[in-house]
């Protein structure tokens, strides 16, 4: 047994749940470990949130407030005796100026670690608490988590992500930008409210339509407010996966929350006033999501952010690391995105293939983790994924590209790393006049020079995108890197590509190269002299 605990800090509340978690149940779908047995829960309606989507700053009251909360939350934990905890920040302290000061203050105040995660992050960890909770079977399913400051959108097929989006329409945000005052809600402001949902969703909406041929099977709905609205306006029929809301009662409910001042609904539904004022937004985007995929009920299976987090902390305690699977969600992430700019796939995967066997044969000299072979697999699937916006400099492009994207299964500065990988593919070597590489860590900075040398070798054996080497294998000999190549006859171009770009191999790991020809065992070092050709730009469709 393990006594975890979980601190959700989002806009609108802070939470806590301290639960004793058994080992798994081994299933045919992995690891389960539901129920949970609570220990504590505990909740501080500090709005985190308040101001920060107008003014762009954490209040100082409000920080306060929040360190008072956690330090409570700290003094419980110690009590219990948690022995694994993790506190997650969601969008009010990602999208403030001041995060970080937050981020200080709560480890030097309450003595709790927060860690400011990213919306594909909250979208990753509340899907891990809907498949430990609901039997997803081959289903089509649409998570949606509303939260204070954004919606996450999550679309599975049976257990498995194809699309996932945050959007800025979270129930604070949309409160304090739409909704002014406690009082009633005129038609006007409806109006504008539910067009800007709409504007907001619009292109989320036609991707996840996009993504298959076949319909949203089911929508599961997550976040506090879906509880309120699933005990307010619960389907008649019993749900296997627990409760349900009927869309039809929550269009009624919602005209009746509309007509009524936030003191009003407090009185008449019960609702505590920092729900009573939220289930209006909330209510909101569920039924416009509800009404896009021709859905009469949302599911709701009552778990959420610190559920999922409850999750991830119960599969590193009892479940050895599965970098296997991470590598297989992160691969299947990042040909998502390249699909999107419509990438060279067979290139990716070649070169991608090529990289991560290199890295495997020069283990004994880079030292580097499993985790990095991930991280490299990824920049090299996306490496030229610049070229979808211009074929000149697309090693810059595809940094910004993989910078800016939501890849679920890589943290931010994971991201960067990939990302900084693939820009340093080609052209000059990593400098640290680069601000994009001078802002990494040293450690960072040693991993990337690394991994892009191994990177520029793999991409010059598809030097053409033609796959003229079919198969290639290294070892270490002496100071060298000795590549034995199988596939077609003339490799000439790929050959001194090879000699052109191993420059960086000798200044990141000390070594030259040498080819082999696997057929014939001929050895010859590849020669800098240009060939009669060089490679010219590979066509790329454009949307």
């Amino acid at each position: 047994m393990a006594r975890l605990a979980a601190i959700d800090i989002g806009s609108n509340a802070i939470r806590l749940r301290v639960v004793d978690v058994d080992p798994p149940l081994i299933t045919d779908d992995g690891p389960r470990f539901y129920p949970f047995r609570d220990v504590l829960v505990d909740r501080a309606p500090v709005r985190l949130g308040h101001d920060v989507f107008t003014k762009g700053r954490l209040e100082n009251g409000v920080i306060g407030a929040a360190c008072e909360a956690l330090k409570r939350f700290r003094a419980a934990m110690d009590a219990a005796k948690v022995e694994r905890y993790r506190a997650v920040a969601t969008s009010a302290a990602r999208e403030a100026q001041n995060g970080d000061l937050f981020v200080e203050r709560a480890e030097r105040e309450s003595r709790v670690h927060v860690e400011i995660i990213e919306g594909v992050e909250e979208a990753r960890l509340v899907q891990l608490a809907v498949v430990e909770r609901i039997a997803m079977g081959q289903r089509r399913s649409l998570l949606v988590d509303i939260g204070g400051g954004s919606t996450e959108l999550t679309l599975l097929e049976g257990r498995l992500p194809v699309f996932s989006r945050s959007l800025p329409v979270g129930t604070v945000r949309l409160l304090e930008a739409f909704l002014e005052g406690r009082g009633p809600i005129d038609i006007s402001h409806r109006k504008l409210l539910e067009e800007y949902v709409d504007r907001v969703c619009a292109d989320a909406f036609r991707e996840i339509e996009d993504a298959s041929d076949e319909p949203v099977d089911v929508v599961i709905g997550t976040g506090g407010n879906i509880e309120t609205l699933a005990d307010l306006c619960p389907m008649p029929i019993a749900f296997p996966e627990g409760r349900a809301i009927e869309v039809r009662a929550m269009r009624r409910l919602l005209d009746e929350l509309s007509a009524k001042s936030v003191d009003e609904r407090v009185s008449a539904y019960g609702l505590r006033p920092d729900r009573a004022d939220t289930i209006v937004p909330a209510a909101t985007v569920l039924c416009r999501v509800a009404e896009a995929f021709g859905r009469e009920s949302i599911t709701a299976p009552g778990v959420g952010l610190k559920e999922g987090v409850l999750v991830d902390l119960a599969r590193q305690h009892f479940v050895p690391r599965d970098f296997g699977g991470e590598a297989t969600a992160v691969s299947e992430a990042c040909l998502r995105l390249g699909r999107r700019y419509h990438f060279d796939e067979a290139h990716g995967l070649l070169v991608a293939r090529f990289a991560t066997r290199l890295f495997d044969e020069l283990a004994t000299r880079h030292r580097m983790s499993p985790r990095d072979r991930i991280l490299l697999h990824a920049a090299a699937l996306l490496h030229d994924v610049g070229d979808f916006v211009r074929y000149e400099g697309h090693h810059k492009h595809s940094y910004y590209l993989i910078v800016h994207a939501d890849l679920m299964g890589l943290s931010p500065a994971e991201r960067e790393i990939v990302a900084n990988v693939a820009r340093y593919h080609r052209k000059s070597p990593p400098q640290l006049d680069h601000e994009n590489f001078r802002t990494l860590s040293r450690e960072d900075r040693a991993k990337v020079k690394a991994m892009a040398a191994i990177l520029r070798i793999a991409d010059a054996l598809d030097r053409e995108h033609r796959a003229k080497v079919a198969g290639v294998s290294g070892r270490i000999e002496g100071d060298s890197l000795v590549l034995e190549l199988s596939g077609t006859e003339d490799r000439s171009l790929e050959e001194w590509t090879v000699g052109a770009k191993c420059g960086m191999l000798k200044d990141a790991l000390g070594l030259d190269v040498r080819i082999v020809d696997a057929a014939t065992g001929a050895s010859r070092t590849p020669t800098t002299v240009p060939p009669p050709s060089r490679k010219t730009p590979i066509p790329t469709p454009r949307s």
